[in-house]
């Protein structure tokens, strides 16, 4: 059986605080071996200091755009950039977040996720003496389908995929291309009890210790699809331009 629920007593992160520390006591010696903990990416990120002076959102994710995907203006005039950040992962606004930090400030996400998600579960394990993993998770918008769901950017003693491949399934048929994220679907599950306004950034989810291990597991970083593998790398009215602009280079001329 599946359990999930959020931690109550988490106040305002402030630069330095010990999120060890506030998450252990929020816990109150509840925490059992193979319980995985889902940590928003903003309580990370302002414990880490990602707090920027930043008067125009638009030059932060300008400076943490490696590559851009799709830019779409629409009929009020807000411009949407899906871009991919220096940490690969592909979404808008490059990941920088302007809710709920001072006016003037933006937050960015943390240097490294999966090495905070290491952190936090090697220091979870020593305060609390359960053999817990963690999970980083932020929102993103998908591909194909409306809304935004929560991820996992980051991960610490946690296997992020459950490798089916090569198994059968109910009818005795071979799998050969299964292979269910499972940090994101338990990211998505957290965030059901979490809420996005609800003060709660921190779930507690019980009941699939299979999927805890060793600390140095791949991290969420093994998620994000390789360049050569992506078959989406632009947008679709980008690559109509890409291509019309190439194929004018190339004809012969008049």
């Amino acid at each position: 059986m599946l359990q999930l629920w959020a931690l109550d007593g988490i106040g305002e992160i402030t630069p330095g605080v010990d999120l060890v520390d506030v998450i252990a006591t929020a816990a109150r010696d509840e925490l059992r071996d193979g319980d995985i903990l889902v940590v928003t990416s903003k309580i990370v990120s302002k414990a880490e200091g990602r707090i920027i002076d930043a008067d125009d959102r638009e030059d932060a994710i300008t400076a943490e755009t490696v590559r851009v995907v799709a830019t779409r203006t629409s009929a009020t005039g807000h411009t949407t950039r899906i871009v991919e950040n220096r940490l690969g992962m592909v979404s808008a606004a490059a990941g920088v977040d302007a809710s709920n930090t001072p006016a003037g400030t933006v937050l960015l996400l943390p240097e490294d996720p999966d090495a905070s998600a290491r952190r936090l579960a090697e220091g979870l394990r020593e305060r609390t003496g359960a053999i817990v993993g963690v999970l980083v998770s932020d929102t993103l918008g998908r591909a194909w389908r409306e809304g935004q769901t929560d991820s996992a950017i980051g991960a610490g003693g946690v296997h992020v995929f459950e490798d089916l491949r090569g198994q059968t399934d109910a009818e005795g048929r071979p799998l050969v291309v299964t292979m269910p994220c499972v940090a994101d679907e338990i990211a998505a599950a957290a965030d059901l009890v979490k809420g996005k306004a609800s003060r709660r950034p921190v779930a507690v989810v019980r009941g699939r210790a299979d999927l805890v291990g060793a600390l140095d597991l791949p991290g969420a970083r093994s998620i994000v699809r390789p360049g050569d593998r992506d078959m989406f790398r632009r947008g679709a009215d980008e690559a109509y331009a890409d291509g019309f602009a190439a194929g004018a280079a190339s004809a012969p001329s008049p």
